[in-house]
């Protein structure tokens, strides 16, 4: 049972998030701000989510899981809160920052704790359900917010209030279940001292290991290119502002992902990062394709066979990260993975940002997703090799 509640924490946490990745279409028109505003709003989110999990993304790893999963589910709610209580531009800045700290604390520690709870609940068993389990929550999550958000704004009323109440709520509740579960990282036997992040890994298999960072960054910008793009693009470029349908894009991609990841659990670990890296080039191609000539149907499609594939090579990348990392620093090596993931995410919006002061749209997003297709031909040969076992 602590297995699920910990799974339902790690889904509705994450999916806070993401809620106002709809909703920043209202906030331009209510402040009228343009896309270099929104450029900055990812970036802080970003520079929160890197700077909590060098700063607290590992110390889990000795002053236990369910401890630090409490501190980012209520590190979460206080940027809800914020966003309730200070609805104007500052007050959204540094409610994304907070957000993004919390999501750095949450991450590596919430993969680590299903990983030990699954293990406890099946001495011996295959570590797979874990794995599946993580992955799919966490791009899920990544996905139902914007979705849940989407559908509250469109239909609800009160589209900057209602969206946030309801996951307050509903992660109150994660607070709860969290009392429940059982920790699974026993008391230190002597004070630790404290230290900022670091990488464990065997010097042997740091190439790997950093071949399978930057695949994750390169499958996390698409999810980045994607959540970016898309509200705008419907809005103006096809005059179609419903928030549920930008919503309910955005769940399409983090969906793809996540079932990709369910899909391909029972493939090599190789086929798996083969076939994902494939589909995210290919999703890349269609989304370029799909904003030089709009389309919303090839946008769709290429979000959801890119999805699929960063979902895939997600996966594929923490089982790698598994396997090469020290069992007593796994929380360590996957906060480094998650450190790649989240400043992936906020590539694309940060990059396309400046791009688009000198060049137009199209051009920019046509030469980054050049860059990240040689990213992807660079990587394929580390991590496309079969390892010992």
């Amino acid at each position: 049972m602590g297995f699920w509640l910990a799974g339902y924490v790690f889904a509705i946490t994450i999916a806070f998030s993401a809620v106002p990745a709809p909703l920043y279409v209202l906030y331009q028109a209510r402040d009228h701000f343009g896309p270099p505003l929104v450029t900055i709003i990812f970036s802080v989110y970003a520079l929160g989510v890197a700077a909590s999990l060098f700063g607290v993304g590992h110390v889990s790893d000795w002053l236990g899981r369910r401890r630090i999963l409490l501190l980012a589910v209520v590190t979460n709610m206080a940027s809800g809160l914020l966003f309730l209580l200070w609805p104007a531009v500052p007050g959204l800045i540094i409610g994304r920052i907070i957000s993004g700290v919390s999501i750095g604390m949450l991450t590596a520690t919430a993969t680590a704790y299903l990983s030990e709870l699954h293990a406890r609940a099946r001495p011996g068993a295959p570590r797979t359900r874990a794995e599946i389990t993580a992955a799919a929550v966490s791009l899920g999550g990544l996905g139902l917010g914007p979705l849940i958000a989407g559908f509250l704004a469109q239909y609800a009323g009160a589209p900057l209030v209602v969206p946030y109440l309801v996951f307050e709520a509903l992660m109150l509740v994660g607070c709860a279940f969290l009392l429940v579960t059982p920790e699974t990282v026993p008391p230190p036997e002597e004070k630790h001292r404290y230290r900022p992040q670091r990488v464990m890994v065997p010097a042997a298999s740091r190439g790997t290991f950093f071949a399978a960072g930057a695949a994750v960054a390169v499958a996390f910008s698409l999810f980045g290119l994607f959540t970016s793009l898309t509200p705008g693009f419907l809005a103006d470029t096809l005059h179609d502002r419903s928030h549920a349908l930008a919503g309910a894009a955005t769940f399409i991609v983090f969906g793809a992902a996540a079932l990709a990841q369910i899909g391909t659990s029972r493939a090599s670990l190789q086929r798996q990062l083969g076939l994902g890296l494939g589909l995210l080039v290919l999703g890349l191609v269609l989304v370029t394709v799909a904003i030089w000539n709009p389309s919303l149907p090839l946008l769709l499609t290429g979000g959801a066979l890119g999805g699929a594939g960063a979902g895939a090579v997600f996966k594929g990348g923490i089982s790698t990260v598994l396997e090469i990392a020290p069992e007593d620093a796994r929380g360590e090596a996957l906060a480094g993975l998650f450190l790649a993931a989240y400043l992936g995410l906020a590539m694309p919006v940060i990059a396309l940002g400046f791009a688009s002061q000198a060049l137009s749209l199209r051009t920019a997003l046509l030469g980054f997703s050049i860059l990240l297709a040689v990213v992807i031909a660079l990587v394929a040969r580390k991590l496309l090799v079969r390892r010992p076992a």
